[in-house]
Parts: C-alpha cells; structure tokens; sequence
C-alpha cells in the first residue's frame, strides 16, 4: 500500500503538532511494512530525500515569502504533486489551506482527513477569516471519503454538526524513562523551582493569560515560556513582559531535553483551547508534569480531573498560591500515565491508522 501524507511542513520535525504526528505515524507505519511519502516544505532544513525509511518530497512553499496566502500555494503544489504518484490513500492533515483544492486530488485514491481542531474558533483569526474556515471544515467533510477525530469531543461535534460518522484517533505519547535533574543546570533552575509552557506563540493558546497569571502570583519562580519566538505576538509578548522572571527560549525540538524540563516543573501550563488532543498535553503527560490546563471540552476529554483549570490569568495565580497537597498531585499523575499507557501509546495509535487504511 502506497500513503501520501499531506499537510505538515515536513520530516524530521522542527516546528510542531502535525510534524510531530506525520514523524512517528509515517516511521510506524514504514515498520509495518508500508510505504509512505510525506510532503516536505521545500525550506525544511532536512534536505534528503529519505528519512528512517520513509520517502519525502520537497515542494515549493512561499510562505515565508508571502505569509498565509503561501500556505494555500504550499498545498496546492503538493495536492498537484499528489495525482502523478499513484497513492492508494491520502491523509490530510487539516483542511485549512487545503480543502479549496479538494476538487484537484487524484480520484482513485481514498481520501482520509484529520480534522483537527475547530479553526474557525480560534480567536488569532479575524470574523471574515472564521467564516471562511468554517467553510472550509464544510469542504472538507463533503470532499473526504473517510474523516479522523484526534478528540471525542471533536467526533460528537462532527456528528452533530453534519451528521457524519468519523473515525476517533488521538496522538501518542511515549513514557521517557525519568531524566535526571543535572540538565537543568544549562538553564540556571531547580526541580520543582521553575513553571514550564511549551506552546506556539499565538493568542488562542493564552500565552499572555499565563504569563500574567504567574506575574500576578507574586512566586519568586521563573517561568519557561517554549516556542518559536519569530512572530510578532511573540516579539509583542517579550517587550511588554521584561521581568526576568519570564523567560523566552525560543523553539526546543529535543525531545530529551523537553522531556527533563516536563518531568522536574513544579506546574505545567497548557493553554491551547481550540484543538483538539494536544501532542505536547500528552507528552506531559507522560512525563510526570503536573498540568494546570485551560478548562475546555478538548483538555477535559484528555485529563478528566487530574489537573487543576484556568480560564484567566487570575486563576492561574490562584493555582500557584493554592497547590492541592503532593498526595493529590501523587494521585493525579498517576492517573495520567495510565491515560497514556492504556489509551495514548504511538503503537496504538499507530495500527488504528494501518487498519483504517487497510478497512
């Protein structure tokens, strides 16, 4: 069986979520005998044209150039790319910039969509760039021939919204085995002294809430605030909050030094709030993070009550003057990895998909 997947901006992964996926989901999948090819921005810094077995073809992406307006270029070059190589399936990953072209791809291949979260809700977006994502998400339930929930709450809506069945398939996590506390040294902070939040710098992940929150707190301890510092929110954020208590590292892509960051917080925001299950929730999971989450029905399908909730800034210093005793946190993180090991494992999610595109 032959897989194109489209939608991310290529393998090995130096930018987030979807890469993330195509990464495990394409190596597993290759492991499992089949062969797969992934669409690579032709400005990923990954030049060959293979990767652990996996194929990669490299198309022309002018974001850079001329900023979202080159996301939709970037697809439809794949898309176009995509009728001269024989797939027998596709798996789309989102729809936003992609399913205007859903017209154009090869019609003898079945065509599978992650449906992500509910762009149309994000709050970065202005009302007329909403409206046309939630025609999108109409385009592509109507061009796809099987659809993929990441979140049950994403199926329900799904069902309810178009009357459609999907398929629920999360993201994976991995239990890293518990690192030691010497890699904090390169960062001048002590296990269980220092706040961490992993997350693309954008309004609708309420960077600014937690930053605010922690600020607000009055705690003597820093917060790691991880992610692409490139953008201009991001360039916003860093001049209006100098206090040294915050600190910006900018994109951290190792996954092993992510992971000792994860493991030795004494809290781990997550603030995404329009998705659906987070990759990086996950992975916090697994690695023992104490999680305060923003309270919607994506992170609370994920964490059920084993995390405390904010919805502002002003409940973020809450949580940290008011930490549940350890027994209950002993509690709660043991309950995540159980999450994990039972209902988030790559092997898992891994041959869900096999046996979608086999089915």
């Amino acid at each position: 069986m032959k897989i194109g997947i489209l939608g991310s901006r290529g393998i090995p992964n130096a930018y987030g979520g979807f890469e993330q996926f195509a990464e495990y989901l394409s190596i597993g999948l290759v492991e499992r005998g089949m062969e797969v090819w992934v669409y690579c921005s032709h400005t990923h810094p990954y030049r060959l044209p293979e990767y652990r077995g996996v194929h990669l073809i490299h198309c022309k992406d002018p974001e850079e150039l001329m900023g979202t307006a080159g996301q939709f270029l970037y697809d439809l070059h794949c898309i176009l790319d995509s009728r001269k190589r024989g797939f027998d399936v596709i798996l789309q990953l989102g729809y936003t910039s992609s399913s205007i072209w859903h017209r154009l791809l090869p019609r003898k291949a079945c065509i599978i969509t992650n449906m992500d979260g509910l762009e149309w809700k994000r709050s970065k977006y202005s009302p007329g760039v909403r409206r046309f994502l939630r025609y999108a998400e109409k385009l592509a339930v109507k061009s796809s021939d099987r659809l993929v929930a990441d979140s049950e709450a994403i199926a329900e809506y799904l069902s309810g919204t178009y009357g459609v069945a999907s398929t629920f398939i999360p993201y994976g996590a991995d239990i890293p085995e518990m690192p030691s506390a010497e890699g904090l040294r390169d960062w001048g902070i002590e296990s269980g002294r220092y706040y961490l939040l992993i997350a693309r710098m954008q309004p609708d992940n309420h960077v600014e809430e937690v930053i605010c929150g922690v600020l607000g707190s009055g705690t003597p301890y820093p917060l790691l605030v991880v992610g692409n510092t490139g953008n201009r929110y991001a360039h916003y954020l860093q001049q209006k909050y100098p206090d040294p208590r915050i600190r910006f590292t900018g994109g951290i892509y190792d996954p092993d030094v992510l992971n000792v960051l994860r493991a030795h917080c004494l809290l781990y925001f997550h603030g995404h709030s329009a998705g659906g299950t987070n990759p990086s929730l996950l992975e916090a999971m697994a690695a023992s993070a104490p999680v305060c989450a923003h309270d919607n029905p994506f992170n609370r399908s994920v964490l059920g009550e084993d995390a405390l909730w904010f919805t502002d800034a002003e409940d973020i210093s809450r949580c940290i003057q008011d930490l549940p005793a350890e027994m209950w946190w002993k509690s709660a993180i043991s309950n995540n990895i159980n999450k994990i090991n039972t209902k988030y494992t790559w092997n898992g999610v891994i041959d869900k998909y096999r046996d979608l595109f086999l089915g």
